[in-house]
């Protein structure tokens, strides 16, 4: 792999967390939001929301974790 490829790896990984970070607090406001209004809609909608930022920033921390491991090698 060359480093431009470890290195783009690298940075998707650091915008797929940054990304999923920001998918989860959205799911969270959401989610209170609709606890509060009594909107089980919303508040669902913020549960999967959630649900996807965390998986989305546990991506790009595999992402991230990939591209250091190749350049450690």
């Amino acid at each position: 792999m060359t480093d431009r490829n470890r290195d783009d790896l690298t940075q998707r990984g650091t915008e797929n967390s940054a990304e999923g970070k920001m998918d989860h607090a959205k799911g969270h406001v959401k989610d209170a939001v609709g606890g509060l209004t009594g909107d089980k809609s919303l508040q669902a909608e913020g549960k999967v929301d959630q649900l996807k930022g965390k998986a989305k920033d546990k991506l790009g921390e595999v992402q991230r974790d990939l591209g250091r491991d190749r350049d450690a090698r």
